[in-house]
């Protein structure tokens, strides 16, 4: 697993010259295909992580009296919440060639 927390991705958006996206395959529309898995797929990653740090703090009684707001709790959804999306992550390492991908019908070959 990636550390995201480390990634240059913006978190606003950017202008990208699309001429550059599919240099790398050749097709355009391939490019798009290869960054969509991948953001998909750190889309999973960071919302299980996320899941296992919030599990920490789940309360599982039914008694309302007792349900309040932890502090840690929110600053942890607060540092997820200004996270690049993971398109831009996704789109960053497809630009940096830190994706690796292979076709199908070559493999077949």
């Amino acid at each position: 697993m990636a550390d995201y927390k480390k990634t240059t991705a913006p978190t606003s958006t950017i202008t990208r010259d699309l001429r550059g996206i599919e240099s790398k395959t050749g097709n355009l529309y391939q490019s798009i295909a290869i960054i969509s898995r991948r953001a998909n797929q750190i889309s999973t990653e960071i919302k299980k992580e996320l899941g296992n740090k919030l599990e920490e703090f789940a309360s599982y009684t039914d008694n309302l009296e007792e349900v309040f707001e932890n502090r840690e709790q929110i600053e942890i959804s607060k540092f997820y919440e200004k996270m690049p999306k993971p398109t831009s992550i996704a789109t960053e390492e497809f630009s940096n060639d830190e994706i690796t991908w292979r076709h199908p019908d070559e493999d077949a070959k």
